[in-house]
């Protein structure tokens, strides 16, 4: 780990300690009998930069919108990544986007602190219970209903999984807007989603057909990661060549990351984009994608994908894809044969 990971560690892990009782205090407004919650105006906080944290997001946003349908949300972000990842949500007003390196940009960023502040909202929620700016920022909010995100016990009693970091947030919600006398939710979690058009939809399969040129189903693979989680090259070289022998029915390509680099040295075919939403159009258009923990990773299940994600390092609980079939595997306590027998559900 270098200095500068341990300095940021140090400095989370002082900012949780500072911040964990935020909300604590905090003293929500008296429902009388018969009163009814208006909600019409939202704001969603989840200050991080990363394409997964933002598609991570897309199932709470959801939330809100299906809850209160004729709501207006505004969502406090870093970067500029959100903007492709909600661009077809109508419903969302405006999006508050905090420069990725602050002490470069301090204007901008106390800019966007002071806009939470002087803009009036109705509901605020922390998309995680983990950030300290998030807890801050919710704190600050000027709204009379506020969600700071801390999961209770009821919570953890009674949902299996409300580890995952785009879970805990919708039953946090539904927890307290029950508590605010409003109806019990019980329906299905909204999945991640994009809401990829028609015309990105036939444009994806443009693009797909002109890589493959026949009418063969197609598996897609992305063999980077970031840091730990990714996988060597001769992990994926073995993991590449059993595939080929058990489907040589499918066709199977690999999307190239940024860095337009290749674990299997670029033996498949392979395509390359840096518009998130074209790389989900092509990743609809094909019947499996299987990668490393990664946001890449989710931005298949916001495509709507099945979607096979590989865990050696990070929580699966908290990140694994889920939704259409999609499943988490942890490498570090099962075979390849495993692995094939549980692709085989989704392509078989």
């Amino acid at each position: 780990m270098g200095f500068k990971q341990r300095i940021n560690q140090v400095r989370r892990r002082l900012m949780h300690q500072i911040t964990k009782r935020i909300g604590s205090t905090h003293s929500e407004p008296k429902i009388k009998p018969g009163e009814h919650v208006n909600i019409k105006k939202v704001l969603i906080i989840r200050p991080n930069h990363r394409l997964g944290n933002q598609l991570l997001l897309t199932p709470l946003v959801q939330e809100v919108i299906n809850t209160f349908p004729n709501c207006t949300v505004d969502l406090f972000v870093k970067g500029g990544v959100a903007f492709p990842v909600f661009e077809n949500y109508k419903q969302v007003n405006k999006i508050i986007q905090l420069p990725r390196k602050p002490f470069s940009n301090l204007f901008k960023y106390a800019k966007g602190w002071i806009s939470i502040k002087s803009t009036k909202y109705d509901l605020v929620i922390n998309g995680d219970k983990n950030s300290s700016s998030g807890r801050l920022l919710t704190q600050i909010a000027n709204a009379p209903y506020k969600v700071f995100g801390d999961v209770n016990e009821e919570i953890q009693t009674l949902f299996a999984d409300h580890k995952h970091i785009s879970k805990y947030p919708i039953y946090n919600l539904r927890y307290y807007l029950m508590k605010l006398g409003l109806p019990k939710n019980e329906s299905e979690l909204p999945l991640l989603d994009i809401k990829l058009s028609e015309s990105e939809l036939a444009k994806g399969k443009i693009i797909l057909d002109d890589i493959i040129k026949n009418d063969k189903k197609t598996i897609c693979i992305y063999t980077n990661a970031t840091g730990d989680k990714c996988y060597s090259e001769s992990w994926w070289e073995t993991f590449y060549a059993r595939l080929l022998k058990e489907y040589p029915e499918y066709n199977i390509i690999e999307m190239l990351p940024i860095e337009n680099i290749s674990k299997i040295n670029f033996k498949a075919p392979n395509f390359y984009s840096k518009d998130v939403r074209e790389m989900g159009a092509i990743i609809k258009n094909t019947a499996i994608f299987i990668a490393a923990d990664n946001g890449v990773m989710h931005l298949a299940s916001a495509s709507l994908t099945p979607t096979v994600g590989f865990f050696s390092v990070t929580d699966a609980d908290v990140y694994e894809p889920y939704g259409n079939g999609s499943f988490a595997l942890n490498t570090n306590n099962t075979t390849i044969d495993y692995w094939i027998q549980q692709i085989n559900t989704i392509l078989k």
